[in-house]
């Protein structure tokens, strides 16, 4: 798996490569919890956002479908004692319906065959007013073409399945559902757009 071959390396591409859109993510996403919220991170890779969550939230529950990345994130967050690493799939998620306050899944969307899907999956498992915030990769075209790096990550074997532009990303938000969804968007090299969804379940 591409992501088990780069786990050694991936912290690399976060504190080096593409240094300031992952600090600028950072501090904003952790302005987005409270000491109440239970949480729960859909591909975490090594630890990155979940160290700067945990900091804010009463849990969290860390995924990746990446073993590797999963040692990398719990020798990263080790000094966390309300973090929890674990294994899923977040195209098949297994927890209960309303298990959690809000729910992470950063720079994973545009890899996904079926992220309209996967977002409804996420939403199954949060609570009634809670939040879905979602990072993703952007592109500076305004036509979503590729850059540099998604060219770079393609050949490596982690093709986008999706390219998004800043627009293009918020067309497809609100084309899944979601109209009055919040954007923020974060530069840098590769440049990242956060979507926070707020989540309204009918009430029977």
């Amino acid at each position: 798996m591409f992501w088990d071959k780069v786990a050694g390396v991936y912290d690399l591409f976060v504190n080096v490569v593409n240094r300031k859109c992952h600090k600028d993510l950072c501090a904003y996403v952790e302005g987005l919890f409270n000491s109440c919220d239970q949480v729960l991170e859909c591909g975490c890779g090594t630890g990155m956002l979940t160290k700067h969550i945990a900091g804010n939230c009463k849990t969290i529950t860390a995924t990746d479908f990446s073993e590797k990345m999963l040692i990398r994130a719990r020798k990263n967050c080790t000094k966390f004692t309300n973090v929890t690493c674990e294994w899923a799939d977040i195209t098949d998620l297994k927890y209960d319906d309303n298990s959690f306050d809000k729910a992470v899944a950063a720079n994973v969307i545009h890899l996904l065959e079926d992220p309209k899907a996967t977002l409804k999956g996420l939403e199954r498992v949060c609570r009634n007013g809670g939040e879905l915030i979602i990072p993703t990769y952007v592109n500076r075209e305004k036509k979503g073409k590729d850059n540099i790096f998604s060219k770079m990550f393609a050949k490596a074997g982690a093709g986008f399945k999706r390219q998004f532009s800043f627009d293009s990303y918020k067309e497809f938000i609100r084309d899944c559902g979601y109209s009055d969804a919040d954007f923020k968007l974060i530069g840098g090299k590769m440049p990242c757009a956060v979507a926070v969804i707020r989540v309204k379940k009918s009430v029977e």
